[in-house]
């Protein structure tokens, strides 16, 4: 099998996987592959850790969270994408008459969203509708698996 060559732009890109994609290669095993083969720099979301350490039901949980924080660096929210964030999800509850509990349940995929956006990396998600919903709003860089 030929080795695959990666260009260096690609090497240098940061991806920030979702929670979405963490849990289920957690609960199932399935994007193994994928993310073995993903081009880029790394990157874990410090509100994606966040949501993870919330549901963390077991010490393999725990230590596969920890694992994650070891390995890769973290982004974390600016003030400005804290800020940001409100006026989206205004705007969303504006056009789209969202209740304020669905507006909770997007607030942290928007973080995610505009701290991926701030340093230029590209989102990887298997939560389509949300982010491409995001998206619409801001434009960032969005993969789904």
């Amino acid at each position: 099998m030929a080795a695959r060559v990666r260009s260096p732009e690609a090497m240098s890109e940061l991806v920030v996987f979702d929670t979405s994609i963490v849990v289920d290669q957690i609960r199932t095993n399935r994007h193994l592959d994928r993310i073995l083969r993903v081009q880029g720099l790394i990157r874990n979301s410090s509100v994606v850790l966040a949501e993870l350490w919330r549901g963390a039901a077991s010490a393999v949980d725990r230590k596969t969270i920890e694992g994650l924080e070891r390995s890769h660096a973290t982004l974390t929210p600016t003030a400005n994408n804290w800020l940001e964030s409100g006026h989206l999800l205004a705007k969303i509850r504006d056009d789209k008459g969202f209740e304020p509990h669905k507006l909770r349940d997007l607030h942290f995929d928007v973080l995610i969203a505009l701290t991926a956006r701030s340093h230029g990396a590209r989102l990887i998600t298997s939560n389509r509708a949300d982010f491409e919903l995001i998206r619409k709003y801001r434009n960032f860089k969005l993969e789904v698996w």
